[in-house]
């Protein structure tokens, strides 16, 4: 499912004007489409006291067009005006046509009008402000918003949903404005915008649904930015022929491991195995294979020499050099650290970049990168690359602060630099491709802000990528099976206390469930 920029949208509404689609068609349709969705949620709306705040744009017109329908159902409708619609505006002729009561905020009894609606009011529908919105949210839009919100505090039963985006909410960037409503559901239209899925905007949004407000999909061929599904998840996971052996599986090769950090490895092995990879060893220091090996009994191992206990000796990578070409991806930097030996090896790796097989660097191979100038073309095969926004940070020179607040670009912007598959983690994932491409994960779950989450993520990335995904294709279908994961664990212990473990025997579920039946956590198409 693409994901678009104002711009972007803007774009594809004069295309549809020009395919026959003109804007009214478009409104009458996002305004029916909300209005179902009020039904979806609400059921027979027969009698149910529903708020709808009226803008002054296309939103407000949006808006129009649902209070319509939802009286023509039976609902019992109210509008609250900051600004009048203008009289040449059909819909608003036609609402009051229908005798629907308005409040209109030029009045002198606007406010007591309001405030005897509220108490009654089980809906609002936040359609103030759209995409093109400009300027702050002053005067009777502040006030409305501050209203609703006070009453949300005095009444949990009063939900609030938006119309494409949440009012004060920029649809580009994810920026707020202080005095915007937050969301229980919003109901964006044709396509998801980008600033839902950025913060501190994608905190207002509330549930997340798609409409279908009629653009054909071949007019955004073009746009090269999609939110992640299980459908699209579904079409790149492999099959599993019934005369398979370990080797149809691929086999992964996971470098890592020091004194300080044992459990990375134990993560990110087991996680590869758990996508389904057909062969799983461990190139480890040879005095932490003893420590490991009463865990990781499915993995086989591949000790190295060590010039103290977890200390990788400085010919290590020679033995890991001679077995590369019995494995079909090496996933290095789990738990590795940042001694001069774990550089050494880090270092040997760009120096071999040629003989390698598929790449996945996470952690401190990360870490090491960025003290390396130009590393990236020392590294000529394509890569993945799994930073957060702090490893972020160090290979790209910029804040923590300038990555997350333009998470999109900064990754689309590296892969293309470095030519290799960035995923910049983090709430709502990015997947950039070094052709352009990106792909976000539709998920923001607290539950995996804890140590070895990122292990996990490395490890079924590297397993689906044994399977013959391209890089970019694995980082996505590993991407959304560790986050479906996190939430059907979050689903069953809540998100405190989830650790990196718990998603580990998840895995194999969620394949279970994306080749069979979906998920329904990701934004749906209404």
């Amino acid at each position: 499912m693409k994901v678009v920029s104002v711009a972007q949208m803007q774009e594809l509404e004069k295309r549809s004007a020009s395919e026959g689609l003109p804007s009214e068609i478009l409104m009458e349709n996002a305004g029916l489409a909300v209005a179902q969705e009020v039904k979806r949620q609400l059921g027979d709306v027969t009698g149910r006291h529903i708020l709808v705040l009226i803008g002054p744009g296309n939103n407000g017109g949006d808006g129009l067009v649902a209070a319509r329908h939802l009286h023509d159902w039976g609902a019992n409708v109210h509008l609250y005006l900051p600004r009048p619609r203008a009289d040449s505006d059909t819909n608003y002729r036609l609402v009051e046509q229908r005798g629907i009561h308005a409040v209109l905020a030029d009045q002198p009894t606007s406010a007591a009008d309001l405030d005897a609606l509220l108490p009654a009011t089980e809906l609002v529908i936040d359609a103030l402000f759209g995409t093109g919105r400009a300027k702050p949210m002053e005067g009777a839009f502040r006030q409305v918003s501050e209203k609703i919100s006070a009453a949300k505090k005095k009444n949990g039963r009063l939900q609030v949903m938006a119309v494409d985006l949440p009012s004060g909410l920029d649809a580009d960037t994810g920026a707020i404005d202080n005095a915007g409503l937050s969301a229980d559901l919003t109901v964006t239209l044709g396509y998801p915008k980008l600033g839902l899925f950025a913060f501190p905007g994608a905190a207002r949004v509330g549930r997340l649904t798609v409409a279908d407000i009629g653009i054909p999909e071949s007019l955004a061929d073009d746009i090269n930015t999609e939110v992640v599904t299980p459908q699209a998840v579904k079409a790149l996971l492999p099959e599993r022929p019934p005369n398979a052996n370990k080797g149809t599986f691929g086999r992964v090769l996971v470098a890592g491991g020091s004194v300080n950090y044992i459990g990375a490895v134990y993560l990110a092995c087991t996680a590869a195995a758990r996508v389904g990879a057909g062969l799983v060893t461990l190139a480890t220091a040879r005095s932490l294979q003893t420590i490991l090996a009463s865990r990781l009994t499915e993995v086989t191992y591949l000790p190295l020499p060590e010039s103290d206990f977890g200390v990788l000796a400085a010919n290590s990578w020679e033995t890991v050099r001679a077995r590369l070409a019995e494995y079909s991806v090496l996933l290095l930097g789990c738990g590795l650290g940042q001694s001069q030996p774990a550089a050494d090896f880090v270092d040997s790796v760009l120096v071999s970049s040629s003989d390698l097989p598929g790449l996945i660097l996470d952690a401190d191979a990360l870490n090491i990168l960025s003290g390396i100038p130009g590393w990236w073309q020392r590294l000529t095969k394509d890569a993945i690359l799994t930073p957060h926004p702090g490893e972020m940070s160090r290979l790209t020179g910029l804040t923590v602060a300038e990555v997350q607040s333009n998470r999109l670009s900064v990754a689309r912007e590296a892969a293309a630099s470095w030519h290799k598959t960035v995923v910049l983690k983090g709430a709502y994932t990015v997947i950039a491709a070094p052709d352009g491409r990106a792909m976000i994960d539709p998920t923001a779950n607290p539950g995996l802000a804890s140590a070895g989450t990122g292990d996990v993520l490395a490890g079924a990335i590297a397993g689906l990528a044994a399977q013959r995904l391209s890089p970019f294709d694995a980082a996505v279908a590993g991407v959304f099976l560790h986050s479906q994961a996190g939430e059907i664990v979050r689903d069953k212990l809540g998100d405190a206390g989830m650790i990196a473990s718990d998603l580990l025997p998840v895995l194999p579920l969620v394949i279970k469930r994306t080749k069979g039946e979906g998920s329904s956590s990701e934004p749906t198409r209404g």
